[in-house]
């Protein structure tokens, strides 16, 4: 069924402005969803169609379409402000209407939602949508970092994105990484990092934005009228989540958000969304792991309410704190700002860290240990099984989380790993090293040490660097691991000397070490 040239004419007048510079062919055939593109340099994401169906198609005959934009939360990487955290606000820009949000004042991490709803034409099968992220200033507001790499246009800083209506998925600068070989998206779906654009280590004003983007339908089920009717062949007034029709362990709702992808076929230099997970074909997700996070997809299932991404490597880790003690000993607290550090570390690498203090059924409270002055091995170890595993060692998060435990004081060091999957700090030790530092670091001293043992169960383990001796700069182990700047180099923890709290790339020569590239992401499992 072909578009009528009148149509084809509607298309070019509203054509999207983050257009290709190339000469571009597009034609649409509604009912295999082709799109022709010729002469297109598909890495830019500048793919831009606004196609309206044969014969004015009501693609949603029970609703009118409405598109939300959803902005979930937002990170800064970097400075933004001189003298204060960031004044964040999001400018969206939907079928070339504007919105725009409050300001989120003073804020380096923000988690309060915000989003906005906007009527679309029910025959217009493409939605074209910007996200921005501004600081507000009291002369000239700048933009903020959001943007993956663009070759030809290195200083764009937004997302541009296409919201398909017939099947609830979009694509351009944000896609499922599984959903594009020609055209990939290390961040994740749903989430832009500012850092993709090989800024990790510059000034750049990068930030991390969480979104969803999703349209209402009559049922509810987040599975759009025209994808139950033309594929799935459900019925679309019915709620279908939960159905698992094949049996992989997986319902129908997780297979359709991850299974589809854009097929880009060279020889006819066409793009065609399809399913490689298709809800009614057993797929053998239980052991399925596109990412190697050593996560499989029903696990990716289990925590997809926690922003996994079976595309994108994640890390879970469980942290339970003791509480305080009888005679005024402190609860045992990892400070937010130390979790704060650690995020920014791992999330602008494209390892998002996911710690469980409590939104993800952890955060347990342990009871000060009364029996002696520090726990010892027997009961971290008790805890363990008691307060990780609940009692059962087949227990699922066994399979998903690490295990990081905040202890008032045990039996050893100030911090050490005591299983493959497990370690500790203990707030006596790591006091005693904040108050030698001075009480502004106790942040540094904090997630230093909480990341330097779950270093260990990402098998970092017994590197250069890793000495008692190695700590301070009048040892001669320090200057010879200087060139390892990680805190996996005792040199580098509890901010010492540099305030640092992240691993090494390996990028400064002999005796350096790539801890990045080396993170092993199934040594946790053993």
């Amino acid at each position: 069924m072909k578009i009528k040239i009148k149509k084809i004419i509607c298309v070019s007048a509203i054509i999207l402005l983050f257009i290709s510079t190339n000469a571009t062919a597009l034609k649409m055939n509604n009912e295999s969803m082709t799109i022709k593109i010729e002469d297109l340099d598909l890495d830019l994401k500048t793919i831009a169609i606004n196609s309206i169906s044969d014969n004015n198609e009501d693609l949603d005959p029970l609703i009118d379409l409405e598109l939300t934009v959803l902005i979930k939360e937002i990170r800064a990487f970097d400075k933004i402000d001189l003298f204060s955290d960031p004044d964040f606000y999001v400018k969206i820009i939907v079928n070339n209407q504007n919105f725009k949000s409050d300001v989120w004042y003073n804020q380096k991490f923000v988690k309060e939602q915000w989003q906005k709803t906007i009527d679309v034409p029910d025959d217009q099968e493409y939605v074209n949508i910007t996200i921005q992220l501004w600081d507000w200033n009291l002369g000239k507001d700048v933009i903020c970092d959001i943007a993956k790499n663009d070759n030809q246009n290195l200083n764009r800083y937004d997302l541009n994105i296409l919201y398909n209506l017939k099947t609830g998925h979009w694509f351009g600068d944000d896609n499922s990484e599984g959903s594009s070989s020609w055209s990939p998206d290390y961040s994740g779906y749903g989430r832009g990092n500012g850092c993709d654009d090989n800024s990790i280590y510059e000034k750049d004003r990068d930030c991390e934005i969480w979104f969803d983007i999703f349209q209402n339908d009559y049922d509810g089920d987040g599975i759009p009228y025209w994808t139950e009717v033309n594929k799935y062949d459900t019925d679309p007034k019915v709620d279908d989540r939960g159905r698992d029709d094949d049996g992989d362990l997986v319902p129908i709702e997780w297979e359709h958000k991850w299974g589809q992808y854009l097929r880009y076929d060279h020889n006819t230099h066409t793009v065609k969304p399809d399913w490689f997970y298709d809800p009614f074909t057993f797929e053998n997700h239980e052991y399925l792991d596109p990412d190697l996070d050593s996560i499989s997809n029903v696990e990716e299932y289990l925590t997809s309410d926690w922003n996994s991404d079976p595309f994108r490597k994640d890390i879970f880790v469980e942290l339970d704190e003791m509480d305080g003690g009888p005679n005024g000993e402190q609860k045992s607290d990892l400070p937010e700002e130390s979790k704060e550090l650690m995020y920014i570390a791992f999330n602008r690498q494209n390892i998002v860290l996911h710690i469980d203090d409590g939104d993800m059924g952890g955060g347990e409270v342990i009871p000060f240990d009364n029996v002696g002055e520090k726990t010892d091995m027997s009961e971290i170890n008790e805890i363990y099984y008691d307060y990780f595993l609940h009692g059962d060692e087949n227990n699922w998060r066994r399979g998903v989380f690490h295990y990081g435990l905040v202890l008032y004081s045990s039996v050893s060091a100030s911090g050490f790993a005591f299983r493959s999957n497990a370690f500790q700090v203990s707030t006596v030790g790591l006091e005693l090293k904040a108050t030698k530092i001075g009480t502004r670091d106790r942040k540094v001293v904090y997630a230093s040490a909480y990341m330097h043992e779950l270093g260990h169960t990402l098998g970092l383990t017994w590197l250069g660097g890793h000495y008692e001796n190695g700590k301070y700069p009048w040892n001669i182990a320090w200057w010879i691991w200087r060139p390892y700047k990680s805190i996996m180099n005792y040199g580098y923890m509890y901010g010492y000397i540099h305030k640092l709290v992240d691993f090494s790339d390996g990028s400064r020569g002999k005796n350096d070490f790539d801890d990045w590239s080396n993170i092993d992401y199934s040594y946790f499992e053993t």
